[in-house]
């Protein structure tokens, strides 16, 4: 199993040079990876400052050599195809090779969309998610790239550099179980990122449930790949490390690969530097 560190893109980690410094502790500390929010708009946070996360992730790459560095996750419908393809692909050449790509939709819709009078409807946001993924990969490729689908349209483009990782960095897909769509989006990808609707950000969920997601992708995934599949779940754990392994140790059983450590969402030191960096100085939990 795996450990990444999870922030999110405001408060104190709006400032890029927290984020390095948090990046440079977990490297030193024994983590595998450090992942950002992707917010543009939470209203729950709302009078917070808001970073960009691929500014963030740079300061990480910057000041790390080992860890896994990305956003957790992004909302691919939120973009334009090929402006994020060359986001991923300058961090990927500047990090070495390090970065992972989450996707999804993001939100909240209302506040991520809607605020912008984009659509909140998520039939066309998944819409856009699946066209946009695919486009995405073609062009990391450094291939010329030619589409025309509902929602994109590229005429004859090739963007260079390709990604150092190729066919592309790893894809992993996030969604809420127990809605099965997201997860068989995910088993055509390289990872499935799931919030369960009875423990959300920050919160354990059941092992019974972890056992039947994990059950229900792997059955999905009919075809060969080279590449591994990672199924990755996050919250809180105690520094205590005999507390981690009773949280993490039957998630591990069940097929768990990655542990996200998060903080809950209504935590007063969510967004507070000192507090997140002594958690991570303390190391990840071994299993």
């Amino acid at each position: 199993m795996r450990f990444s560190i999870n922030i999110p893109n405001f408060g104190d980690f709006a400032d890029p040079r927290n984020v390095a410094t948090v990046a440079v502790a977990a490297e030193q500390a024994g983590w595998d990876g450090l992942f950002v929010w992707d917010h543009v708009l939470h209203r729950r946070h709302q009078g917070r400052p808001f970073g960009d996360p691929w500014m963030l992730l740079t300061a990480a790459a910057l000041a790390t050599s080992r860890i896994r560095l990305g956003a957790l996750l992004t909302p691919v419908p939120r973009y334009r195809p090929q402006q994020l393809a060359r986001q991923v692909a300058t961090l990927d050449h500047l990090s070495g090779g390090r970065v992972i790509f989450a996707a999804g939709l993001g939100g909240p819709v209302e506040d991520e969309y809607g605020s912008f009078g984009d659509t909140a409807e998520p039939r066309l946001l998944a819409e856009r998610l699946d066209e946009g993924l695919e486009v995405l990969r073609r062009f990391w490729t450094g291939e010329p790239v030619n589409h025309r689908g509902r929602h994109y349209e590229v005429r004859d483009v090739t963007l260079l550099p390709a990604t150092v990782q190729q066919p592309g960095p790893p894809v992993w897909i996030g969604g809420f179980w127990p809605r099965r769509a997201p997860m068989r989006r995910a088993a055509r990808w390289d990872g499935a990122v799931p919030l369960f609707e009875t423990a959300r950000h920050g919160h354990v969920p059941d092992v019974a449930e972890v056992q039947e997601l994990v059950g229900y992708v792997r059955k999905q995934r009919t075809t060969e790949v080279e590449r591994p599949f990672e199924i990755v779940l996050g919250g809180a754990t105690s520094p205590d490390a005999a507390k981690a392994r009773d949280v993490i140790g039957p998630l591990y059983d069940a097929g768990v690969t990655w542990w996200d450590e998060r903080q809950v969402q209504s935590d007063p030191d969510l967004d507070r530097l000192l507090p997140v960096l002594r958690r991570v100085e303390a190391g990840p939990p071994v299993i």
